[in-house]
């Protein structure tokens, strides 16, 4: 977490945040920042990926009460002068006591990061972080959005004219047929570790479920991407499913 140095209770109230002197993890990874913009090599990918999960888990398992981030994505990470991640902007957090399981609260979030609870109105559990979370390991791996900002996120439909650039749907395609490499995003320098990779791309997989249920807690995503743990190859989700056959049917047309 991005740590408070200072605060002030006499006039305009602040907080002090440590400087982080790298930016955001969006500014690096979709070059959204002429500032200190550093195309990242695979070690410092893979490293943001399995810090991010340290943190989210800390977050869902290591406080007082368990914390939903409510808006997990690339704004909101954080990166030192050592490329170390840190979570940030806690704006839209829950706070969840552990007495209770979930949380019923209004929708928030970014458009791409959703988990389909927030759009069905259930109460969400950190689940919902877990999702993001998955969103965000699919731009670490691929270097760029998942999808276009202007995409909508009601219906399967709202895909159908961008579903060739919908990253997640090659990902889960790609990594059942063995052809991961050509995921990752070819501007990485460095040696590529495969291994690493994989196991990134089957976590973020089983991130994006469409049943709660199925998808990891952050403890074990951190577990896996470490290596710590091993992992199925997940299943493609109901909605990436349907996303592919009317592309399947819209090609054939």
């Amino acid at each position: 977490m991005v740590s408070v140095k200072e605060r002030s209770n006499s006039g305009p109230r602040l907080l002090v945040y440590e400087h982080m002197l790298n930016g955001s993890l969006d500014g690096h990874l979709f070059k959204t920042s002429n500032a200190n913009v550093v195309i990242l090599n695979w070690n410092i990918s893979y490293q943001i990926a399995l810090g991010v999960a340290r943190g989210l888990s800390y977050l869902h398992q290591g406080c007082r009460k368990c914390i939903i981030h409510c808006d997990i994505k690339p704004e909101n990470i954080l990166l030192d002068a050592s490329f170390v991640p840190k979570v940030a902007d806690f704006g839209l957090a829950a706070f969840v006591g552990w007495d209770f399981s979930r949380i019923l609260t209004s929708f928030r979030g970014t458009v791409g990061y959703l988990a389909s609870e927030w759009l069905t109105g259930v109460a969400i559990t950190p689940k919902v972080d877990v999702y993001g979370f998955g969103m965000v390991l699919f731009e670490i791996i691929s270097g760029r959005r998942n999808s276009s900002p202007e995409t909508s996120y009601n219906t399967c439909s709202n895909y159908s004219d961008q579903n060739i650039e919908y990253f997640p749907v090659q990902a889960i395609s790609k990594l059942h047929g063995g052809y991961l490499k050509s995921l990752v995003d070819p501007e990485l320098h460095g040696v590529l570790n495969l291994e690493e990779a994989e196991r990134v791309c089957k976590v973020a997989c089983w991130c994006i479920q469409d049943n709660e249920f199925n998808r990891p807690t952050m403890g074990e995503g951190v577990r896996v991407i470490d290596g710590q743990q091993d992992i199925d190859v997940p299943p493609m989700p109901r909605l990436l499913a349907a996303i592919t056959e009317q592309s399947g049917a819209a090609t054939s047309m």
